[in-house]
């Protein structure tokens, strides 16, 4: 029999859709159930790589975690549409796990009809192989002028015959005017899917809410399951390019971690894991004067870009250029990954028309060249035994192994002519993934989650947790637990009941 399926829709983007269709998962697959996540279309740079028929693939970030949520194996058909900006106009298609020029280049409502066939197969593929699929929806599924092209909310829940769950942020206010009106705008037979609200990110007194819960009732005959208190650190990343702009630490602040939150940054969410390290802020810096206010101890990551000589032109225009420089330059601690190793070099070079020429920062002696095709694979490597000639902020990487992906265009190689006049950088991962500047404070990597490998996070913040590092299972189950103890009684089990 075709799998059950529990769908999360959200009345706006950033309601808490995918971190529940995370503990959904993890919850499901608490009770004994074969369980798999399912997101017809994800729009963002966050991506994982996994398993495809064609060796490796792409998929949004949310549906690699809600797959490890419900212990299944990440599949391309999990996010079978993944589309990842590259401008304000413009995004690369990604088509169960592998970049479609030909996708790329057509009108979104044209590409729709190309697509759906694809993301019907794969949802019937993933409900013949579980009991439980949970799929999460996009953005709001009233978005009425969108609707006659709808791949991803309201046409798969019909799809699916999905028992719906639709989720507000009441932190924002008007929560009940939203789920009231998201329901008005639906037709009957699709409101007739929604089986709960859910009420996100309560803060205060649940008793304060009587009667609208009860008057939303005698409105559309449908309950609200759950009021879920605020929760601030609950662990999992956030979704969808939305970050948490707080400045947050566990304890006294002895190491301040500076990301630089350019306009395409991407895989943000590998970051996540650094605010679970007690005594360390992780920081999201768009202005010279953030970095100017760092010590000398403290680090600045440029992370991934999937548009690396944009991102490196409004790094010019803001000045955070000459700030890196001068934080590098006073022995600062710099760690550039992926797009950010490529804007550490002398100069990227684009003969295919991949990302753009552009000079770089200068700070390692490289250059990179886009390549027309994409590097996707799973990597585990080892750092080089000695990491610069002296300590430096990396040197405990030293000889570590460590497991992560890469997913780039670009390769980067020594710059001949620099080399040749004896200016080298130090290459500490094989095959051109990690190069360091002699004196050891800067260094640029092409694998993607470093931070997330628990070797190098034991060697790089051993001393300051004084205990194993925290898992991700661990995350999940209390993701579980919460949904678990806020939802009514028999709220989450009355969504698989047969239909």
């Amino acid at each position: 029999m075709s799998a059950q399926c529990v769908m999360v829709l959200g009345t706006t983007s950033g309601a808490g859709k995918s971190w529940l269709t995370t503990a959904l998962c993890r919850y499901y697959q608490r009770q004994g159930l074969k369980v798999a996540p399912f997101k017809a279309q994800n729009m963002s740079n966050n991506a994982r790589v996994v398993a495809s028929e064609n060796g490796h693939g792409e998929i949004g970030s949310a549906q690699y975690f809600q797959s490890l949520a419900a212990r299944a194996v990440p599949d391309v058909r999990m996010n079978p549409l993944l589309l990842k900006p590259e401008h304000d106009t413009h995004s690369q298609v990604v088509v169960l796990g592998q970049v479609s020029e030909a996708l790329s280049r057509m009108d979104w409502r044209g590409r729709s009809n190309q697509v759906w066939p694809v993301i019907a197969r794969a949802l019937d593929d993933l409900r013949a192989e579980n009991d439980v699929v949970v799929i999460e929806g996009a953005g709001s599924p009233a978005e009425i002028n969108l609707s006659s092209s709808d791949i991803v909310n309201m046409r798969v829940a019909l799809h699916a015959q999905a028992a719906c769950l639709l989720v507000t942020d009441i932190d924002r206010g008007g929560a009940f005017a939203h789920l009231y009106g998201t329901w008005a705008l639906l037709p009957e037979n699709e409101r007739a899917l929604i089986k709960g609200f859910v009420l996100n990110k309560f803060r205060g007194d649940a008793g304060l809410l009587v009667p609208a819960p009860q008057m939303l009732q005698d409105l559309t005959g449908i309950p609200t399951v759950a009021t879920l208190p605020m929760w601030w650190q609950h662990g999992l990343p956030e979704e969808d390019g939305v970050f948490d702009d707080r400045s947050v630490a566990s304890g006294a602040v002895t190491l301040t971690v500076a990301v630089i939150a350019y306009p395409r940054i991407s895989n943000l969410d590998e970051f996540q894991p650094l605010k679970n390290v007690p005594g360390v802020r992780l920081q999201w810096v768009r202005s010279p004067s953030e970095i100017n206010a760092l010590k000398p101890t403290d680090w600045i990551i440029l992370p991934g870009s999937k548009n690396t000589s944009g991102d490196l032109a409004w790094l010019r225009s803001q000045g955070l250029d000459a700030a890196v420089a001068r934080h590098a330059g006073q022995g600062g601690a710099v760690l550039g990954i992926c797009g950010g190793l490529q804007m550490l070099g002398e100069a990227l070079i684009d003969p295919h028309g991949v990302d753009g020429n552009a000079p770089g920062l200068g700070l390692l002696p490289l250059v990179t060249v886009f390549e027309a095709d994409k590097t996707v694979r799973h990597t585990q490597t080892r750092f080089a035994a000695q990491m610069g000639a002296t300590a430096n902020p990396w040197s405990a990487l030293a000889g570590v192994e460590v497991s992560g992906y890469e997913i780039h265009h670009g390769q980067t190689r020594p710059h001949a002519g620099m080399q040749a006049g004896g200016d080298v950088a130090c290459e500490v991962l094989a095959g051109g993934l990690g190069w360091q500047n002699p004196a050891g404070n800067v260094l640029g990597l092409y694998l993607h989650g470093l931070l997330e490998d628990a070797a190098a996070l034991q060697a790089l913040f051993g001393a300051r947790w004084g205990k194993p590092v925290p898992t991700l299972d661990s995350v999940f189950d209390g993701l579980a637990d919460f949904i678990e103890l806020n939802f009514e009684p028999g709220a989450l089990q009355a969504l698989l009941r047969p239909r």
